[in-house]
C-alpha cells in the first residue's frame, strides 16, 4: 500500500516522516518546488527534535520521497492525508485528486478543519459522481515533541462511515494498534470537535493552575508542589498542569477560535472557554508587573530574556507565551535583549526588529536590570549563575517556567521570583 501526504509544512513533515519510519513507502507532495527539493536533501524550514534525522534516514532507504506533481502523486496513492498546516481550497484539491486516481482513494483528514467540513467534501464528492472514503483524523502534536507525540499517541480518532476506511487506516497505524494504542472510531463531527474540545480543555486545566499560582503567592504556598499533588490524582493527571506564563502553539489559538465561532453560530455559550482565554490572555501583564515591581518600573529598563521558542526542542514561536511577554515590555517602555538555541530567526520575523538579539545567555544577561527565563531550556539550567551574577547590573531572575533551582539561586545572593512560589 502505498501512503501520499500532501502537505509540506509541520504537520505535512512529521506525519511523511513518521509514516516512513514505519516502514510504508510515503511520497509527500506540494507544490513548492524549492522547499520539495530542500526536504529531499534533508533541509527542513523548522527545528523539531529527531525530525531531520528520520527524514534523511527514510529518504536515504527509498522509503520517502518528495514530488511537486500532484497528478503522479494521485495515481500512485491507495492512501492520501491531507496535512497542510492550513486549510485552502480543499474542496477542490480533493476533487482533483479523486479525478486523477487510479486506485479506489481513503483521505484521511488531519489539517485542522471547523466542524461540518468532512461532511461537507463527501457531498462535493458525490456531487461530482466521484467515489472517495473521507477520514476526519486529528493528530496532537507539540512542538518539541512531535515525533514522540506520533510513535506514542493516546488514542487514534477515526471519524468515518466507512468500516473499509477504518480497517484501511488501522493497517497503516498497525505498529501502534498492535502496541495497545486506543482506536476510538466515531463520526465526522465528533471526531472534528475532539480536536478542538481537547484544547479548550488544556487551556481551560492551564488557566486554572495559574490562577491558583497567583493565590499561592498570597498565602505562602507553593504551586509546583500544589501542581505535583493535583496531577498525582487520577481525576486530573499531572499533563499541562504546570504552572508558569500560559498556552500557546501552532493550533492553539485557531483551534480556540474556531471552536467559539462555532458555538457563536449555533447560539451556545462556552462561558467556561471564554474565562480561561481570558486568564491566559492576561498572564503576560501579571508577569511584567511582577517585572516592574522588581526593578521598580520597567520603563527604560534592560530586560533580559531567555527563550522565545514557544517550547523547548522547537523553533516555532506560534502563541509562545515569550514572545507575547517581550511585546508587553516593549509596549511598557522596556528595552529587551534575548536568545533563544534554535528561535531567534523566527521570533525576528514575529518582533520585528525591536529586540537586540545576542548569540548566548551571557550576553543577555549583561548588563540588564533582570534576567526572564520565557523558554524551558534544559540547557538553561546548567549555566554558571556565578557569571551571570557578575553580568547582571542587579542580580534579579524571574523565572515564568520554574525551571530554575531557586533555593540555590537565592543562596547565591540572586532576587529569585518564579510563578505561584514565595
Amino acid at each position: 500500500m502505498h501512503v501520499g501526504v500532501y502537505g509540506s509544512g509541520y504537520l505535512g513533515t512529521v506525519i511523511s516522516a513518521c509514516l516512513a519510519d514505519f516502514g510504508t513507502p510515503v511520497t509527500c507532495c506540494d507544490t513548492d518546488s524549492t522547499r520539495m527539493v530542500e526536504m529531499a536533501q534533508g533541509n527542513i524550514c523548522f527545528f523539531e527534535k529527531n525530525l531531520k534525522e528520520i527524514v534523511k534516514r527514510n529518504v536515504r532507504c527509498g522509503r520517502l520521497a518528495y514530488s511537486t506533481d500532484v497528478e503522479a502523486f494521485s495515481k500512485r496513492a491507495h492512501v492520501i492525508f491531507l496535512a497542510e498546516d492550513t486549510a485552502e481550497n480543499l474542496e477542490e484539491l480533493v476533487l482533483r485528486i479523486v479525478r486523477h486516481a487510479i486506485h479506489p482513494l481513503t483521505f484521511s483528514l488531519v489539517t485542522p478543519l471547523p466542524v461540518g467540513t468532512a461532511t461537507r467534501l463527501e457531498k462535493a464528492v458525490k456531487s461530482a459522481k466521484l467515489k472517495a472514503n473521507i477520514v476526519s483524523q486529528p493528530m496532537f502534536f507539540t512542538d518539541g515533541c512531535a515525533v514522540e507525540d506520533f510513535n506514542w499517541p493516546d488514542r487514534i480518532i477515526l471519524g468515518t462511515t466507512s468500516s473499509e476506511a477504518v480497517a484501511t487506516i488501522k493497517q497503516i497505524f498497525h505498529p501502534l494498534v498492535m502496541r495497545g494504542v486506543p482506536v476510538v472510531v466515531t463520526n465526522h463531527e465528533t471526531a472534528e470537535l475532539v480536536r478542538e474540545g481537547a484544547t479548550a480543555f488544556v487551556a481551560t486545566k492551564i488557566s486554572l493552575i495559574n490562577e491558583l499560582a497567583t493565590l499561592c503567592e498570597k498565602v505562602n504556598a507553593d504551586a509546583v508542589s500544589l501542581a505535583l499533588a493535583l496531577g498525582l490524582d487520577k481525576k486530573i493527571a499531572p499533563r499541562c498542569l504546570q504552572p508558569g506564563a500560559g498556552m500557546g502553539g501552532i493550533f492553539a489559538e485557531s483551534d480556540m477560535d474556531s471552536l467559539a465561532e462555532l458555538a457563536r453560530e449555533k447560539g451556545v455559550e462556552l462561558k467556561v472557554l471564554s474565562a480561561a482565554r481570558e486568564v491566559n490572555a492576561a498572564l503576560a501583564e501579571r508577569l511584567v508587573a511582577k517585572i516592574s515591581t522588581m526593578v521598580q518600573s520597567v520603563q527604560n529598563k534592560e530586560v533580559g530574556i531567555l527563550g522565545l521558542a514557544f517550547k523547548p526542542n522547537t523553533n516555532s514561536v506560534a502563541g509562545s507565551s515569550s514572545i507575547r511577554l517581550v511585546q508587553t515590555l516593549l509596549a511598557q517602555g522596556a528595552k529587551v535583549r534575548a536568545y533563544d538555541p534554535e528561535a531567534l530567526a523566527e521570533a525576528k520575523i514575529k518582533l520585528n526588529g525591536t529586540v537586540r538579539y545576542c548569540d548566548t545567555a551571557y550576553a543577555v544577561a549583561e548588563g540588564v536590570d533582570a534576567l526572564v527565563v520565557g523558554t524551558a531550556w534544559p540547557e538553561f539550567r546548567t549555566l554558571d549563575f556565578g557569571k551571570i551574577k557578575h553580568l547582571l547590573k542587579r542580580p534579579i531572575i524571574i523565572d515564568t517556567k520554574n525551571l530554575l533551582d531557586s533555593a540555590r539561586l537565592r543562596a547565591m545572593g540572586f532576587q529569585y521570583v518564579g510563578v505561584g512560589r514565595g
